[in-house]
């Protein structure tokens, strides 16, 4: 049966979010096991989910300020984590 071409493609918020959050974890366990210690490890991690999160957002056209949680909105998350780590990585 065909579906009607104004569905939407976009997740709930909680799907989004879950994904975020397994995302995070997956990461900071991969920068577990780094060899250069775990905040440079974790920021090079967050760096190129930054730039993962973006070209799938631009290959999949989604609204930058859209109303629904998207890979954009990831992107931002995981801009202000790297920030975060980044300083905290800097001060210790």
């Amino acid at each position: 049966m065909p579906q009607p071409s104004d569905i939407s493609r976009a997740l709930s918020p909680a799907r989004v979010i879950a994904r975020f959050a397994v995302r995070v974890v997956l990461l900071a366990a991969f920068a577990a096991f780094g060899s250069v210690g775990f905040g440079r490890s974790l920021a090079a991690l967050l760096w190129m989910s930054i730039i993962l999160c973006s070209a799938v957002a631009v290959l999949r056209r989604e609204a930058l300020f859209g109303a629904v949680l998207n890979h954009w909105d990831e992107c931002a998350a995981f801009g202000a984590l790297f920030a975060l780590v980044h300083v905290v990585s800097e001060l210790s």
